[in-house]
This record gives C-alpha cells, structure tokens and sequence, in this order.
C-alpha cells in the first residue's frame, strides 16, 4: 500500500504561559510554550511487522512543516526551544510513530520555524486515546544550554485510537523562568554559531 499522503483526522493545539516561578520572575518575560499536534491515520496499523517504514518517514516533511508553520504563528515570537513526540495507539507498534519523527521530520521543523542548529529532543510511546506524554524541549541551537531543558505535558482526549499516530511538535519563547543551574548560557550558545 503505497503511501502519497498521510490522512489528518484532527489537529490541535495547547498554549501555556507561565509569569511567575516560586512567586518571582526574571527579566526574560513570560515563558510560553507552544505544542500542536496532528492525529493521523497508521497506514501501518494491523498489518504486523512491516519491515520498510520509508514511506511514513518521507510523507511525514509535509507535516513537519505543518507543525513547525502553526507552532510559531501561535508562539506569536521567535522560538528559542524545540522538541518533538508522538504517540502510537495500540494498532501499531511504536516504531510507526517512531518512523514518523526522524530527519525528515525534524528538518522540515527546524525550517518552519526559522532554524536551529542542536538535535530536537524528542519522547514518543504506544498509548491509548487521553493517555499523557512530556515532550522535552532544549535550546534550539546548543543542546547543552541548560536553561532551556523543560518539557511539556500534552493529553488529547480522543487520541490516539487503535489505528492512529499523535505527532507533535513543541516550542518555546525562552528557557525555564529564574533558571540558575549554571551551564552554557544563550549568549555563549550564540557566539559559538556565529564564530
């Protein structure tokens, strides 16, 4: 069964702004992050083991752009952090979700919202629909500022069905309100690109 598009049965999308830490903030502003999520059919789902999963990995750049697109129009401001995840329902295996976030996936990402230099942090699971993941997210272009390690939690009600994917991607406006754990710094991230 050749692939030429993957079938979308919902999107959806969850913002959440945080102002303050332990009753205090810093100068960075409001911290928002930003998942949206596709659900799709598995073309894969039921048919047991299927050795060549290409087809899903090459037809998932069209929804990396997706993503990447409506991610930072909701994001409202340049993104600073990425991840990615996703969720298989119990029809599949979670390779299937798996084939969904390579490279392709990521690059397509990564181009949607303007670039990024670091690997995308990513968590995926089989799952049944309402189950919970964390999707980690990390500086877009250094992996080791440690500032920007935060993730999160997304929960569709009706996702994933048995035949279904959950693909999601994640992005932030900044890293973790009052972050002092020490580590590279954005600043230093950012003169290591540019040197």
């Amino acid at each position: 069964m050749p692939i030429t598009e993957l079938t979308v049965r919902k999107t959806f999308a969850q913002v959440e702004e945080t102002r303050l830490a332990a009753g205090k903030t810093d100068q960075g502003g409001a911290l928002r992050k930003v998942a949206v999520c596709a659900v799709l059919t598995n073309p894969y789902a039921g048919r047991g083991y299927v050795e060549d999963l290409s087809e899903l990995i090459e037809a998932s750049h069209q929804v990396g752009t997706f993503l990447g697109e409506e991610a930072l129009r909701l994001l409202g401001s340049p993104a600073e952090s990425y991840g990615k995840g996703g969720m298989v329902g119990t029809g599949g295996e979670q390779e299937h979700i798996n084939a969904a976030l390579t490279s392709v996936f990521g690059n397509a990402l990564r181009d949607a919202i303007g670039g990024g230099k670091a690997w995308i942090t990513s968590a995926t699971k089989i799952a049944a629909p309402g189950a919970v993941i964390d999707v980690p997210l990390a500086y877009k272009d250094e992996v080791w500022v440690r500032s920007h390690y935060d993730a999160l939690e997304v929960r569709i009600p009706d996702a994933p069905l048995p035949d279904e994917l959950v693909v999601i991607a994640v992005v932030a406006n900044r890293g973790r309100i009052n972050a002092r754990v020490g580590g590279m710094t954005v600043a230093e991230a950012r003169a290591q690109v540019s040197a």
